[in-house]
């Protein structure tokens, strides 16, 4: 069923209510997703996007229900990725002759994905543009490693419309397809999860596009995304929000994040988290166990704070393989201005906190030397040292 963007733009994407997770299984959905693909009705008729591969035959079979495909002039494939072409193979067995816009990489990506099928394809690169007809046309933006290396956005001149891709985007099912219509602590909490572990370590490209698109004087009265709720309510919002994003975010937030074998790291954890509340009253203080908590809400909550404090007992000369795995995809977000303690427990020979505070450093955070190192289960005597750690970390 197709939903009215703006005049003769319609939405003709996928609601994804039962999505629990992407890329594979990193990305938890805990509220939904959508793949959005977008018809343009002008002289000229444009499919921007399609869906992901397994909803292909629906969204071709819904699509006919619209128009005539053979009324396709132009299909616009802002990204190869296959949440957004996944269902190019469906359609253009019905279409092969119709051109498709895309970068130079996205040929590549689309066709490394989908084989090499003879579609007319037309790179396209920023500042190319495509008359559609009734005085407009699509600009078109590559937005390189935001977040593949094919990605761009389109721009439709007159109504004023960036359909922006994976920017600004939500892992969030809006049925009522608009941001003025969403539940608003979820919208921007979705939003901030989408940036953390999505384009966060694409922040300086980023900063740098973001500069780039203010250059080009365009008026924004919609952005479109290709998940989640579409900006017509001061859709300016959201790229204020990414500037500030991009720039090295941090709030008032320490984050303790650990894991444990039997409960000594755990005491410690929350001992900690007690003293940062002591300390500092107004810092927001979270807790978090790696191996019970959700790994992207983790990340959420680390990006948005200045510090974290990270835990793990000794075990096999080496640290939890939970919390091995949880600070490798720390690395790959590329967090930037956040300090960094660690602590854990030990029974023979107590690596863990110097492991701890290398992968750390490795990952980019600035280590204090102030550490809990507990022999067993922790006594009185080791936690004396929390409140010098706190201070530092607030």
């Amino acid at each position: 069923m197709r939903k009215q963007v703006k005049n003769n733009v319609s939405w003709v994407g996928y609601i994804d209510w039962e999505l629990e997770t992407f890329h594979g299984d990193d990305y938890s959905i805990l509220n939904g997703s959508s793949q959005n693909a977008y018809l343009v009705e002008e002289e000229k008729t444009v499919l921007i996007d399609t869906v992901w591969t397994p909803h292909r035959f629906d969204f071709v079979e819904n699509l006919k229900k619209e128009i005539d495909l053979k009324k396709i002039d132009y299909i616009i494939a802002n990204h190869g990725e296959c949440d957004h072409s996944g269902a190019l193979t469906a359609l253009m067995a019905e279409i092969p002759e119709t051109p498709i816009y895309c970068t130079a990489q996205a040929v590549k990506s689309i066709e490394g994905q989908y084989g090499k099928r003879g579609w007319n394809f037309n790179v396209v690169k920023t500042g190319d543009t495509l008359e559609i007809g009734n005085g407009k046309k699509l600009v078109f933006v590559e937005m390189k490693m935001l977040h593949w290396p094919d990605s761009m956005a389109t721009y439709m001149t007159g109504d004023n419309i960036l359909f922006s891709n994976d920017a600004f985007g939500q892992h969030f099912a809006v049925e009522e397809l608009f941001n003025d219509k969403a539940n608003q602590c979820l919208l921007y909490k979705e939003a901030i999860k989408y940036y953390t572990n999505i384009l966060n370590p694409f922040s300086p490209l980023v900063a740098k596009k973001l500069v780039e698109i203010e250059g080009m004087n365009l008026q924004f009265d919609i952005i479109a995304p290709s998940h989640g709720a579409i900006w017509r309510d001061n859709p300016l919002q959201i790229v204020k929000k990414y500037a500030e994003w991009a720039n090295a975010y941090q709030e008032n937030q320490i984050t303790v994040i650990y894991d444990t074998m039997w409960e000594g790291t755990t005491k410690i954890a929350h001992r900690i988290a007690e003293e940062i509340h002591k300390q500092s009253p107004d810092t927001v203080v979270k807790v978090f166990s790696i191996s019970k908590a959700d790994k992207n809400e983790i990340m959420t909550e680390v990006f948005k704070s200045k510090a974290i404090a990270l835990g793990s007992p000794t075990v096999s000369n080496s640290i939890l393989s939970s919390v091995a795995g949880w600070l490798e995809f720390a690395k790959q977000l590329k967090f930037k201005n956040k300090r960094a303690a660690a602590f854990g427990c030990y029974g023979w020979s107590g690596e863990s906190v110097k492991i701890l505070q290398e992968r750390l450093r490795d990952a980019g955070f600035e280590v204090i030397d102030e550490n809990i190192r507990s022999l067993w289960n922790p006594e009185e005597s080791d936690l004396a040292a929390v409140p010098a750690l706190v201070e530092k970390l607030v």
